[in-house]
């Protein structure tokens, strides 16, 4: 196995410093906007099998790229 770069761990601090806080408030927003993106609506999905788990992935998306389609037109 080779690794590539180096993964480096957020410093823990005790009293997080204003950089800190702003860092962390952008990460925030750029989550916010991309979970309406994922076109899957929230709730508890009982899937039998990867098939079904698969088709019903695809349907969100499809349905969620038509809306944004009729969105921007």
């Amino acid at each position: 196995m080779q690794r590539v770069g180096k993964r480096r761990e957020a410093e823990r601090v005790e009293k997080a410093s204003g950089l800190l806080l702003a860092k962390g408030a952008r990460f925030n927003e750029v989550m916010a906007r991309l979970a309406p993106t994922t076109f899957v609506p929230k709730g508890v999905y009982r899937i039998k099998s990867h098939e079904e788990a698969n088709r019903h992935e695809l349907d969100c998306l499809v349905r969620g790229m038509v809306a944004v389609a009729l969105k921007r037109r």
